[in-house]
């Protein structure tokens, strides 16, 4: 069976990229241009690879058999900026693989 692993990933990455555009190009420009479609469709976008990158780290958390805690992290990552991207990070390092 294939991991979900690298997928996971991939997606981690997607999503914390579609968070930064959402708060740093998106909203300013609804904010200040007077554009809403901005945050519209980047919101949808980013909302479609959150719930891609939760249900993935489910996924991955069965396959890899991580302690809940790592759901948690994983889940909690994709709130902040630059979350998705340091959860990776340690992921990479093989602490959590």
């Amino acid at each position: 069976m294939k991991s979900s692993l690298p997928l996971f990933r991939k997606v981690g990455i997607a999503e914390g990229v579609s968070l930064l555009v959402l708060l740093a190009i998106a909203m300013p420009l609804k904010y200040f241009a007077g554009i809403p479609e901005a945050v519209k469709y980047t919101g949808w976008a980013h909302g479609l690879l959150f719930i891609a990158y939760c249900w993935l780290a489910y996924v991955v958390k069965e396959e890899k058999q991580w302690p809940f805690q790592m759901l948690v992290w994983a889940f909690l990552a994709a709130f902040f900026p630059f979350g998705t991207f340091l959860f990776d990070k340690k992921i990479r390092s093989g602490q959590w693989n």
